[in-house]
């Protein structure tokens, strides 16, 4: 293990105004940048987005290892809202996953190395629902936080018993206040080394969002926010959490008023630049808390019905300016496509750009997990000298269930989006969860790669074989040459 030194954590502070206007805006102004949806997105360029082609694989440029296999009878190793399934630091780089017997799997491997030393935690879960999933994570001292089967149960947490090690304390909690209905369980790192962990208390169309912190110093949790996103007994949140070099959490979040995914309905942001405690919007304009669906304004006005799907993924540049992914339908007849909602600070407003270009529709209704054609994208921000760029990953049945790279340079006046297939072959109902910390820290893009099936509303195939459990280390575009100044 690296001996890992972690920068000093900080609860409190002033929250600042970060991807505002040039004139930074003025206090209790209300929100700006409210995106509304367009009767037809363009790609940037003025003309209406048509179907494109997508680039092959280039397997040569990307690197895979093998870590075991893994259950695939339903999505639960593979969905949107493992955070995370990978975990590293400099050296070493860490997996979980349930096997065919719905046992906990850990495993650890050197990360210039391609083989994996696994092992059986002791621990199972109910893998035959996909909200069950596992969460992995690695603190500032090299322990890994480990959280494990929830759709509405009790904590299921445990920690290595010592640092980057493969054995796990039993079972215990963390607070032990507001612990019984756990569902959507996450853990965000903090360049400090402290964690954050997120998760729904409550039942889809009526839960709130409680976040808890790890303090590295006294190795405790404490409370941070009771309920940061409260439904008020009428809905439910379901976000997304990002923190970003300097430590600023980003938080974006979508609302659904019963258990059918029809209701979800409109796109919000807010950050903070105090570990959680406190919240504002773009500009730095201080929201009030808890947040709910009538104090918060959306950026993106969604109706119902508009195929929105849930837990959106987010990221932020340099400077902490964000950029949500999401798929929706943006007009009635429209075709539901991966769009990409980016904050511009020159003009305050939100920039909406349509990613992928599908040919076919599809219809996002019901309660339970979904089996659909296209998966929730992850989005990464990427910094290479002078150049930016936006990466989102994705599955599309329509390039055979193979995992998808859409990358976008934005140091161009008009920004447009490149596509290629990435290798490892059909995903089936596969969806993308990457390393964070490897990401943030080391600029390398790890994916969990298993394909698996997913029978619609919580169905379970109990013909489907264990399949294979999978790194993909990609291979980002080659970036294009600058003339210096």
């Amino acid at each position: 293990m690296q001996d890992v030194s972690p920068k000093r954590c900080s609860l409190s502070g002033t929250a600042s105004v970060v991807g505002g206007c040039p004139d930074g805006g003025t206090d209790g102004e209300a929100p700006i940048g409210v995106a509304t949806v367009p009767g037809e997105t363009t790609d940037g360029s003025g003309q209406a987005p048509s179907a494109g082609s997508v680039a092959p694989p280039a397997t040569a440029s990307h690197r895979i290892s093998t870590l075991g296999s893994g259950w695939a009878r339903t999505s639960v190793n593979a969905p949107i809202f493992r955070k995370d399934a990978l975990t590293s630091d400099a050296v070493e780089q860490y997996a979980a996953w349930y096997d065919d017997d719905a046992q906990v799997i850990v495993a650890r491997r050197r990360l210039d190395e391609d083989a994996w030393t696994s092992q059986a935690t002791g621990f199972s879960g109910r893998a035959r629902d996909a909200h069950n999933t596992i969460s992995l994570m690695l603190d500032g001292d090299g322990y890994l936080h480990l959280a494990w089967d929830h759709h509405g149960d009790p904590l299921h947490y445990a920690r290595s018993l010592a640092p980057g090690g493969l054995v796990f304390s039993p079972p215990e909690p963390m607070l032990g206040t507001d612990e019984d209905r756990i569902t959507y369980p996450e853990f965000l790192a903090l360049p400090c080394g402290d964690l954050l962990f997120a998760y729904r208390h409550g039942r889809s169309g009526d839960g709130a969002l409680v976040l808890d912190r790890y303090a590295i110093a006294t190795r405790t949790w404490s409370r941070v926010q009771d309920a940061l996103l409260d439904g008020q007994g009428e809905r439910s949140a379901y976000w997304q959490l990002h923190a970003d070099a300097a430590g600023t959490v980003h938080l974006s979040w979508l609302w659904r008023d019963s258990e059918d995914v029809t209701s979800n309905h409109d796109l919000h942001y807010a950050r903070s630049t105090t570990g959680g405690t406190g919240w504002s919007d773009v500009r730095g304009v201080p929201a009030t808390l808890p947040i709910t669906a009538g104090n918060a304004p959306p950026v993106l006005a969604v109706p119902p019905g508009r195929n929105l799907i849930n837990q959106t993924s987010l990221t932020a540049d340099p400077e902490g300016v964000p950029a949500i992914a999401f798929y929706f339908r943006p007009a009635e007849g429209a075709i539901t496509d991966i769009h990409v909602l980016s904050f511009e600070p020159g003009t305050g407003a939100w920039r909406l750009e349509r990613v992928s270009r599908r040919g076919t529709d599809f219809e996002l209704a019901g309660p339970g997990t979904k089996s659909l054609p296209i998966s929730r994208p992850q989005i990464v921000h990427e910094t290479r000298g002078r150049q930016r760029w936006l990466h989102v990953i994705y599955r599309d049945a329509e390039q055979h269930d193979r995992a998808v790279l859409a990358s976008s340079e934005r140091t161009v006046t008009e920004p447009t989006w490149t596509r290629s297939v990435l290798p490892g072959g059909p995903l089936d109902r596969w969806e993308p969860s990457f390393d964070s910390r490897l990401w943030r820290d080391h600029d390398r893009l790890h994916l969990y790669l298993q394909r698996v099936g997913q029978v619609d509303r919580e169905g379970v195939d109990d013909d489907y074989p264990p399949t294979p459990v999978r790194v993909l280390e990609v291979a980002l575009p080659a970036p294009r040459a600058v003339t210096p100044p």
